[in-house]
């Protein structure tokens, strides 16, 4: 049985940053993966760009059932710690929409960056390690893989949630959690776009690749960036961010026209206009396959001046309030994160230490702290493997 004092399984975004601190601290780690490769998610991200975190970060921008757990670590752990690492490593960044980081190049160098520092501090990485089972004994944990066996005093579990499948997501670390007697929140696909119902996706059939710039509003949260019409439903930043606070059954409400009053608009060009098409002035402001879809057919081709007051302000809501309700999401399969997963309240937040098993900790993705898309994953991630990799 090969020993260590700090066994991480994961080698996901925190469980290499947790690795990188307790190397530092000069402990003799392990990091065990399933996958055949080191931080998968880390180079799929950000169009593999890796939106590694944001200018603008607080505990408002995350969903818990403990909305104060994220605050400690974050603080702890900043953003500008981890931008200050990624200038170090030379590796050029720009700033998008919102604050959001992207590298320049490529994903590819902050995974190489993190290997590196697992390397520089002495961090072993196995990889093809399937767990079978984790027992608790007197002086720590042993850890049986397909493959070998291990013994630690601290075990870390970063093993993420049940996003994106593909990418070799299991529901392993919610049962290590439950296993140990830890609750866990019932998850759900978050950061996902929307399917909707036949009626609907064939009504909106035509606007495939259509993106606006629209408010989105479910009964919690209200979002402003681009919605974007695809052939199953309704994706692009403002749905995914929408999305995470969605509930089934529930309408959400699209604002195609936020900077606008389009009934003061039309009152306008009926004075200036007159003569001119409803459908027409209307495709000055929208796209026409877009106006074709949400205007009444009848009134489409009617010249402004024979419209009265009273239908004009009867065709409005359909851009200024279109509701719809959606049949679901894409589920795992698309989902950037997962909602819930193991609860805050059996975890310090200081150190993501189990307050009821001594050397068990739990960080990044598979607990039930989930960010807004635009960065914030990854800072939690940052941020709660640096507090764990502290004291492990």
């Amino acid at each position: 049985m090969q020993s260590y004092e700090v066994i991480i399984i994961g080698a996901s975004a925190s469980g290499l940053m947790c690795a990188i601190e307790a190397g530092k601290r000069g402990r003799k780690v392990l990091v065990l993966d399933h996958a055949n490769k080191a931080g998968k998610k880390i180079l799929m991200s950000g169009g593999g760009r890796c939106n590694f975190t944001n200018y603008d970060v607080s505990a408002d921008n995350y969903l818990s059932h403990n909305p104060h757990f994220c605050k400690s670590a974050l603080s702890r752990f900043t953003q500008w710690d981890f931008i200050a690492m990624v200038e170090r490593y030379r590796i050029p960044y720009h700033e998008r929409e919102h604050g959001q980081l992207f590298c320049n190049i490529s994903a590819k160098d902050i995974l190489k960056m993190l290997l590196n520092e697992c390397k520089e501090y002495g961090v072993g990485i196995k990889l093809k390690h399937e767990i079978v089972d984790i027992d608790q004994q007197a002086e720590g944990f042993v850890i049986r893989t397909d493959q070998a066996e291990f013994a630690s005093e601290s075990l870390v579990i970063a093993t993420g949630g049940l996003s994106i499948p593909r990418m070799g997501a299991t529901p392993f670390g919610y049962k290590v959690a439950e296993q140990f007697g830890h609750r866990v929140w019932p998850t759900r696909a978050g950061l996902v776009p929307f399917t909707l119902h036949d009626k609907d996706k064939q009504r909106f059939a035509s606007l495939s690749g259509i993106a606006i710039n629209a408010i989105v509003s479910t009964e919690h949260k209200t979002f402003r960036e681009n919605v974007l019409f695809t052939h199953r439903g309704l994706s692009g930043p403002a749905i995914l961010q929408v999305s995470s606070y969605w509930q089934a059954g529930e309408d959400i409400r699209i604002n195609l026209l936020p900077d606008i009053s389009l009934l003061d608009n039309l009152l306008e060009l009926k004075q200036t206009h007159p003569r001119q098409q409803l459908k027409t002035s209307i495709a000055t402001l929208l796209p026409k396959r877009l106006v074709a879809v949400l205007l009444d057919e009848s009134l489409a081709n009617t010249p402004l001046q024979d419209l009265s007051k009273q239908q004009l302000e009867s065709i409005a809501p359909a851009f200024h309030e279109q509701t719809l309700k959606p049949n679901g999401t894409e589920g795992y399969r698309t989902a950037e994160v997962t909602l819930g997963g193991v609860d805050c309240d059996g975890l310090s937040s200081k150190t993501m230490e189990s307050t009821t098993t001594k050397g068990l900790y739990f960080i990044g993705e598979v607990v039930d702290v989930t960010g807004w898309l635009g960065g914030y994953n990854f800072q939690w991630a940052w941020s709660s493997g640096w507090c764990a990799g502290q004291v492990v």
